[in-house]
């Protein structure tokens, strides 16, 4: 969420980025219960002086009924006030958490992803002499996917991968685990960038696949309604995205900045409902209900947050470029890049079944949004305390990652060539 106090200095500014994100929200009515937040605190403490300037005045002797009576009628006056006070601040923590990030100057203004700017264009979209096929195609020609068994048993959009799929995709998570535990890489993609950043490698996690609510909530990723599972018997939910139970990992903590950038990056098997896309999709292993998903998570200094956006989207780029896919940079517009996002890129791959480049990264810097509602803060060396900055970003979705090395290294009679980076991966093997 943002602060309070920003809002307070802010409140046009505030009320104009919200609708440049598509988010109506009540600047005035926020306000309003800040205010009266701060009147019923200012009432709470003068009750309680009086409660204890009573209390130390009864310390003489025997108190009469008065002030018996007196006191009685304080406790229960301060009880209200102390009701009417957690009443007031639900519904502000609701007010504040229904305001989006507040974009960068340089995010462009858009009202749809429409308005989303192409930054740049890597590689010519790959082209056959024959009429390329689906993965979907592929995978049942090889015996590599299979919907319709998984339909029988859990219903549409999910898959049985078998096979030398299922190596292939073991291959990219060694391949993303090495690339990033590489010193010597990360830091030649700060030195090509000109980052102010240390060559810090990224550690391997494997995060819960379950959240509960209250840092679900906090954490600014919860959509219940469109997106996640929920586990009626508990008090959880099942992880949409590997960075949702990154990013809560140090929920009420304080890191010393000593120990800042930490750089994860997570593998975890998520799960989404897919709502309202439905008919959208449907063929092949693009958009599943379970998918598996390696993450990059980062916590770092207010000073350095938009810097480590930039080489999470560095690394994207490299990771892309070294498997081989055409791919474009696109810098999201306002509308486009999320609630919690103050940026927002996208890395969308050429897919030659369909004839066009499709969402497969993202990288979303959050600024101190998530933190300030986690509660996670940065001890200086100072000794004072700031909230830090968040950043995630995806190293590979691998369902749709697998799904474009096989239609762009398809060959007329059906192989797919294995990427050369991936090949010690699978034992030196060249081709499905």
């Amino acid at each position: 969420m943002l602060d309070i106090q920003f809002i307070r200095d802010n409140a046009e500014l505030v009320a104009e980025k919200s609708t440049q994100k598509g988010y109506s929200v009540n600047i005035p009515e926020l306000l309003e219960l800040d205010v009266a937040r701060k009147t019923r605190l200012t009432q709470i403490e003068e009750l309680r002086r009086r409660r204890n300037e009573q209390a130390a005045s009864l310390q003489a002797g025997k108190p009469s009924e008065e002030q018996i009576a007196a006191g009685r009628q304080l406790k229960t006056e301060l009880g209200n006030l102390e009701t009417d006070l957690g009443l007031i601040e639900e519904k502000l923590a609701v007010a504040l958490r229904a305001v989006p990030n507040m974009p960068l100057d340089i995010v462009p203004v858009g009202a749809n992803e429409n308005e989303n700017v192409v930054a740049k264009t890597v590689g010519e979209p790959t082209h056959f002499d024959f009429t390329p096929k689906h993965d979907q195609e592929l995978g049942e020609q090889w015996d590599l996917i299979d919907k319709e068994r998984a339909a029988k048993v859990a219903g549409s959009r999910f898959a049985y991968l078998k096979g030398d799929l299922v190596r292939l995709q073991f291959a990219l998570i060694q391949y993303v685990f090495t690339t990033l535990g590489d010193e010597t890489i990360i830091q030649s993609l700060i030195d090509e960038n000109n980052l102010n950043l240390v060559a810090k490698p990224y550690r391997p996690v494997l995060p819960p696949a379950l959240i509960r609510t209250e840092p679900y909530v906090a954490s600014a990723r919860l959509n219940a309604e469109e997106v996640t599972y929920k586990i009626e018997q508990d008090d959880l939910w099942l992880n949409a995205s590997a960075e949702h139970s990154l990013c809560t990992m140090y929920w009420n903590e304080v890191l010393p900045e000593a120990e800042l950038p930490i750089r994860y990056i997570g593998y975890s098997t998520s799960f989404r409902r897919e709502a309202g896309t439905y008919g959208k999709d449907v063929e092949g292993i693009f958009r599943m209900h379970q998918f598996d998903k390696l993450e990059m998570e980062v916590f770092s200094t207010p000073e350095t947050g938009l810097d480590e956006h930039l080489l999470a989207v560095a690394v994207q780029e490299y990771l892309v470029a070294h498997i081989g896919l055409p791919y474009r940079v696109i810098d999201k517009c306002t509308a486009d890049i999320g609630k919690p996002n103050a940026r927002g890129v996208d890395i969308d791959c050429w897919f030659p079944a369909q004839g066009k480049y499709r969402e497969t990264h993202s990288a979303d810097y959050i600024t101190d949004y998530q933190s300030r509602d986690l509660k996670i803060r940065t001890k200086r060396q100072d000794g004072s305390l700031d909230l830090v900055h968040t950043n995630d970003a995806t190293a590979f979705a691998l369902g749709r990652i697998l799904k474009a090395i096989l239609e762009n290294y398809q060959l007329e009679d059906g192989h797919v060539t294995i990427p050369e980076v991936l090949r010690p991966y699978m034992g030196g093997q060249s081709q499905i």
